[in-house]
C-alpha cells in the first residue's frame, strides 16, 4: 500500500527530494510515438517552461530535471527559510499568479479598506498559501495539471493524463543528492536520445553548460556555491565545474561506444563524499532500480529510521553510497 505523502516528505529530515511523474494510457509527454506516428516534441517546451516558471513563485528550488518521452524527473530543494521571510503581500501576490485566491485576498491586493476582522482572515489565508508555496505536492500539482489540460485538448479526449501519484524519494545526504542529480541529467544518454550531456535537450545539465559558457549559472536552477563555509548562501555545496566534469566522465562510461579507462574516483566530488569508482557508476546510472523511498548512506539511514520507524529504506543503495 502506498505511504501517505506526509510520511514520505519530512523537512526535518531533509529538504531534498527526487520526484517522478509518468503518463498513463500510452500518452506521450513529448517525442514521437512510434505506434501512431504523431510527434509531440513541442510538449517539451510546455513542461520546461512551466517548471522554470514555478521556481519563481514557490520557495522550492530545482536542482536537476529531465523531460523524457512519457515521464519527467525533478530533483527539488524546499527552501523553508525563504518562505518564512515573505511578507503577507508577497505570499498573496505569488499565489495569485497561480490561482485566483479569495475575494478577501483580491481586495487586499487592490488596496481596499478592510476592517480588522477581514484583515485577520487575510492573514490566516496567507499563512495557508505560504505553506502551500513550500509544499512539494502543491508544486507537482501546479506543474502537472496545466500540462494535462493542454495535452487533453490537443488529443481531443478527457480523463487522466498522469498517473494518480508522483513518486518521491528523500535524498538524505550529499552523496544521495549528487548521485540522483547525475542520474537525472544522464537520462537522455541512457535511452540513447542524446550523445553528450551538453546536447541533451530539456535537461538541467544542458542549461547549466550553456550558462557556464558565459561564466554564469542559470537563475532558474539552484546554484552550485563551492565548498562549505561559514555564512554561505543557499546552494549546492560543490563547485559547478567539478559537477559538470563528473557528469561528463560518467556519461562517457554510460555510452557503450565511448567506454574507456576513466578513473572517476579522482573527481573532487567523489573524494568529498567518499564514493568509489564502481559504486558511483552503479548508483548514478541505475538510481531508480537501486533505490526507492529514502536514499542515503548507512549513517544517514540510521538517523532517519530513528525519527521515522515506519520508513521504507533501501540497504542496497546505502551499500552503493558507502
Amino acid at each position: 500500500m502506498p505511504r501517505p505523502r506526509s510520511q514520505q516528505i519530512s523537512l526535518s529530515n531533509t529538504p531534498y527530494y527526487h520526484c517522478i511523474s509518468r503518463c498513463v494510457r500510452r500518452a506521450f509527454l513529448c517525442g514521437k510515438d512510434a505506434v501512431t506516428g504523431k510527434d509531440f516534441e513541442h510538449r517539451r517546451d510546455w513542461i520546461e517552461n512551466r517548471l522554470l516558471f514555478l521556481t519563481q513563485l514557490f520557495s522550492i528550488d530545482v536542482c536537476a530535471y529531465a523531460v523524457m518521452s512519457n515521464h519527467i524527473h525533478v530533483v527539488l530543494h524546499v527552501n523553508e527559510k525563504e518562505a518564512k521571510s515573505w511578507t503577507t503581500r508577497e505570499v498573496i501576490e505569488r499565489w495569485h499568479k497561480l490561482h485566483k485566491g479569495t475575494l478577501l485576498t483580491q481586495r487586499y491586493i487592490r488596496g481596499d479598506d478592510m476592517p480588522k476582522g477581514m484583515m485577520e482572515m487575510v492573514e490566516l489565508t496567507a499563512e495557508t498559501y505560504r505553506q502551500r508555496l513550500m509544499d512539494i505536492s502543491w508544486f507537482m500539482k501546479d506543474l502537472n495539471e496545466p500540462i494535462a489540460r493542454q495535452a487533453n485538448v490537443e488529443d481531443g479526449c478527457t480523463g487522466r493524463f498522469w498517473e494518480g501519484r508522483f513518486k518521491s524519494q528523500a535524498l538524505l545526504d550529499e552523496a544521495a543528492l549528487i548521485a540522483c542529480m547525475a542520474y537525472v541529467d544522464l537520462n537522455p544518454l541512457r535511452v540513447k536520445i542524446s550523445n553528450t550531456p551538453e546536447k541533451s535537450e530539456f535537461t538541467s545539465v544542458k542549461k547549466r553548460v550553456e550558462a557556464a559558457k558565459k561564466a554564469e549559472q542559470p537563475k532558474e536552477l539552484m546554484p552550485f556555491i563551492g565548498n562549505e563555509r561559514e555564512n554561505q548562501p543557499t546552494g549546492i555545496a560543490f563547485k559547478l565545474i567539478d559537477y559538470l566534469d563528473l557528469v561528463d566522465l560518467t556519461g562517457r562510461v554510460v555510452r557503450e561506444d565511448k567506454r574507456g579507462a576513466i578513473d572517476l574516483s579522482l573527481s573532487p566530488i567523489l573524494q568529498r563524499i567518499g564514493g568509489s569508482h564502481e559504486n558511483w557508476i552503479a548508483i548514478s546510472t541505475q538510481f531508480e532500480s537501486n533505490s526507492h523511498g529514502v536514499v542515503g548512506s548507512e549513517e544517514s539511514l540510521k538517523m532517519y529510521t530513528g525519527a521515522n520507524p515506519k520508513a521504507r529504506l533501501n540497504r542496497r543503495c546505502a551499500k552503493l553510497l558507502a
